[in-house]
């Protein structure tokens, strides 16, 4: 009996040394990501409006992967790292209550919503369909669906709010676990706090006070910086916890 046990906790460390390895990486990435998304803005045509349906065709005809990142190409790749990065510090603090199971599941269901939203793909789809169209016709009414589809899916609009905003309140709720356990430091749980707080604020800002823009910049530039704080220090501290269970 005691050997199955001793067998089972073995298996139960390695399991959770892949887990913690796996979302340590992805945190990581999740940082190269969204540095990547910052650094493109400064390069030529990065930062170009595209603010009708036919400026987003244009764009995804001229260069198709700027005119895709433009309709959050990057933000569809990090939601997908938060997925293992949010179910490692899942189990990193399941013994500290059961706010961190709620916060994965919030974290889980605004990854489906976002998923459910993004129109980058039929979008470029669609520009494709707008160039072969032969007749005025046949370009209205694609231009009509383009209208449609960025209606719903146009990033941080209230399109898009859902989604975001689930995600940056299961960012608060795990900070907030990981504040009151002894797994990660304080330090890294108020920078998470503060930069998905932050977030937030843009996020509303941006989807439903359009007035106050350049006021919603410089807070989610606040907020981006903590949160690829936080980033950095929690994965590190998940890749020396995949060390340890090893």
């Amino acid at each position: 009996m005691n050997i199955q046990h001793a067998g089972n906790l073995g298996g139960s460390r390695l399991r959770n040394s892949w887990v913690y390895g796996i979302g340590g990486i992805a945190a990581f990435l999740t940082v190269v990501v969204g540095l990547g998304e910052m650094a493109i803005s400064f390069l030529p045509g990065g930062n170009v409006p595209a603010d009708t349906v036919i400026d987003r065709f244009a764009q995804l005809q001229t260069d198709w992967l700027l005119g895709l990142r433009n309709l959050g190409l990057l933000n569809i790749f990090m939601v997908l790292l938060g997925i293992p990065t949010f179910f490692a510090l899942y189990t990193a603090n399941k013994k500290n209550g059961s706010f961190g199971a709620l916060a994965m599941a919030i974290s889980f269901v605004g990854a489906a919503v976002f998923f459910g939203t993004n129109r980058a793909f039929p979008m470029l789809v669609l520009s494709d369909q707008y160039a072969q169209a032969a007749t005025d016709a046949q370009r209205a009414m694609i231009e009509s669906a383009g209208q449609a589809m960025l209606s719903v899916g146009r990033s941080h609009s209230p399109g898009t709010f859902v989604g975001f905003f689930l995600a940056e309140l299961a960012g608060i709720l795990m900070s907030i676990v990981m504040l009151r356990g002894m797994v990660f430091g304080k330090g890294t749980a108020l920078a998470g706090i503060m930069g998905f707080t932050l977030l937030m604020i843009f996020e509303v800002i941006s989807s439903f006070v359009p007035a106050l823009s350049e006021i919603g910049m410089v807070v989610a530039m606040g907020g981006g910086i903590l949160n690829v704080v936080w980033m950095i220090l929690l994965g590190r501290r998940l890749i020396q916890l995949a060390g340890h269970d090893e």
